[in-house]
């Protein structure tokens, strides 16, 4: 569906003008049809994303500035996000024996069992958006979102 016809307007400034709007609708769509996915595991997609960055790191404490520096949402307070999380028994939390004001993050067993359940609903989701673009649609798309941000 056209961007016009899902936000019932045909006016804009610019194509340029067009483009960011429909960036910003399309990543709107994007994380409400992740936050639908999510939301039975009662999780945020910055709780994900805390998840994922600390699964990819094979196991390793991470520290918070090192999970902040990896974080989507730039802006998250990923103490506050860690702390939920911990509370639901999804990560560890534990002071730094070498540096009292440090404090080492990891994921737990269940916190990995989540992941497991939710990777294969995420993925789906991908596959659907893939068969919209070719490979080299996507390259495209991606390298122009890195010029944007560049």
């Amino acid at each position: 569906m056209k961007l016009e016809d899902e936000i019932n307007t045909d006016k804009f400034l610019s194509d340029h003008h067009r483009a960011v709007i429909n960036i910003m609708f399309t990543a709107n769509w994007l994380l409400a049809s992740m936050n639908t996915i999510l939301e039975p595991f009662g999780i945020s997609e910055q709780q994900y994303n805390v998840l994922r960055t600390l699964k990819n790191n094979k196991g390793a404490p991470m520290k918070l500035y090192m999970i902040a520096e990896r974080m989507i949402h730039r802006t998250s307070n990923v103490t506050r996000l860690v702390e939920k999380l911990r509370q639901k028994g999804l990560v560890n939390r534990e002071v730094c024996e070498k540096n009292r004001r440090q404090v080492d993050i990891t994921i737990t067993e269940k916190g990995e069992q989540v992941l497991r359940k939710i990777s294969p609903l995420i993925l789906e989701q991908q596959k659907t958006i893939n068969t919209k673009w070719s490979q080299a649609e996507a390259e495209t798309i991606g390298r122009l979102l890195d010029q944007v941000r560049s």
